[in-house]
Formats: C-alpha cells, sequence, structure tokens
C-alpha cells in the first residue's frame, strides 16, 4: 500500500513569537496569522 507523507510544520515554528506570516505563492502574498481566538485565517 502506497502511504503518502506531508510535511507537517508546527505553528510555534512559523510563527515564533509573531502572530502574523506572510506567504508568497505563484508570486502572489498571503497572510496567515493567528486571530484572538487562537484560530488561523489565511487572506489574501
Amino acid at each position: 500500500m502506497n502511504k503518502t507523507t506531508h510535511k507537517k510544520v508546527d505553528s510555534k515554528v512559523l510563527f515564533g513569537e509573531e502572530r502574523i506570516v506572510k506567504i508568497v505563492h505563484n508570486g502572489v502574498e498571503y497572510v496567515l496569522r493567528i486571530t484572538k481566538e487562537d484560530k488561523l485565517i489565511l487572506t489574501k
């Protein structure tokens, strides 16, 4: 059986002490943020 593994990144490693991370995908910038409710929101 073929098991696919995906890269995992802990949000603490990704964000550090920040609440916002900018991600560029195909030349477009996205913002990943941690909300007051401790949830993740990705916006363009």
